[in-house]
C-alpha cells in the first residue's frame, strides 16, 4: 500500500472515531437530561458530589435489575 493510501485510511479512521465520540456524547447528554427530568431534579441544586452519588445509585440499581433477570 502506498503512503498516500495509508494516510487516507488513517484520516478516515480518525474521522470515524470522532463521529463515534460525538454520538456517545449526545447519548450521554440525552440520558442525563432524561434522568434529571424524570426525577424532577433542579440543575441549579446539583453539585458534582450529588451528581456522582446519583450516578452511583443509578448504576447500582441497574446492576441489581440485570442480576434479577
Amino acid at each position: 500500500m502506498s503512503q498516500s493510501n495509508l494516510e487516507k485510511q488513517e484520516a478516515k479512521l480518525k474521522q470515524l472515531n470522532r463521529k463515534i465520540k460525538e454520538e456517545k456524547y449526545k447519548i450521554e447528554q440525552r440520558l442525563g437530561k432524561q434522568i434529571i427530568s424524570q426525577a424532577n431534579l433542579e440543575y441549579t441544586n446539583l453539585s458534582n458530589d450529588q451528581i456522582k452519588l446519583l450516578a452511583k445509585q443509578f448504576s447500582e440499581f441497574l446492576k441489581e435489575k440485570t442480576v434479577d433477570h
